[in-house]
């Protein structure tokens, strides 16, 4: 029997507030992260994923109270990514109650700590979030999808491709894959990129950006995700989570 597809609410965090923008960017406000949490968590999500979306780019620690009284609301695992460069932070985001911590930049500049993360705390812990758009410029990478760092700001000129079979090896145990491309746009989910990243690892694929109804999700899975991420549709009440499984489960998918 396959696995249940998870439906993941995602909660970009700004300065304590949930945000969402187009590409990361004219981020605007869509509530209080804690309320927020519950309400999906009543609605039936099978995950939570809370990104603090300016950690990285603005060089802070990522808002542990936060993350603290959204896991006090939520009986469901809940991923914590931004702003995690070792070990430490691992360690303080599950004593606050994380089950799952994403890593992104940190690890495109030190690669070995995906293997110390998974070391200590086993790969289960452990979600690379990649921020993947088709290449521009001058840069050509083998699969013609490259990663980016900063909310998708700074090319790295890395294959993306090449990078999540490099961070499987290394000892991830999920990939949160989101399209920069279709980031915010709610034109549908970048099924040529999780198609290309399905071929290439075994571990579970997380599809993130672009949804934009509840159509969007079956082809994701269809195409190779384990799991479905959404942000914006969610918050400004597009869709319930009950609406997007009711299309996997109308498309034939096993949910919870």
């Amino acid at each position: 029997m396959s696995l249940a597809v998870r439906v993941i609410p995602c909660l970009d965090v700004d300065a304590g507030r949930v945000v969402k923008g187009v590409h990361f960017e004219n981020l605007r406000d869509a509530g209080d992260p804690v309320e927020l949490a519950a309400e999906y968590y009543r609605q039936g999500a099978d995950e939570l994923t809370f990104l603090d979306v300016t950690a990285s780019s603005s060089n802070r620690q990522t808002t542990y109270d936060i993350v603290t009284r959204t896991a006090e609301e939520l009986f469901i695992p809940l991923t914590v990514g931004g702003g995690v460069r070792s070990a430490e932070d691992v360690d303080r985001l599950l004593r606050c109650g994380a089950d799952k911590v994403g890593v992104n930049t940190a690890a495109i500049n030190d690669p070995g700590l995906i293997e110390r993360i998974a070391d200590r705390f086993g790969s289960q812990v452990l979600v690379l979030s990649v921020d993947a758009r088709r290449e521009r410029g001058e840069r050509h990478t083998q699969s013609g999808f490259e990663v980016t760092t900063m909310g998708g700001r700074k090319s790295t000129g890395i294959d993306a491709i090449w990078w999540v079979k490099r961070a499987e090896e290394l000892g991830a145990g999920e990939i949160l894959l989101n399209s920069m491309d279709a980031d915010g746009t709610e034109n549908g989910f970048d099924l040529e990129m999780i198609r290309a990243v399905r071929r290439e690892v075994s571990i579970p694929i997380i599809a993130s950006g672009g949804a934009g109804k509840v159509e969007d999700f079956p082809p994701a899975v269809e195409a190779g995700a384990d799991a479905v991420l959404a942000a914006s549709v969610f918050h400004y009440g597009k869709m319930t989570i009950g609406d997007v499984k009711d299309a996997l489960r109308a498309a034939g998918y096993t949910v919870r």
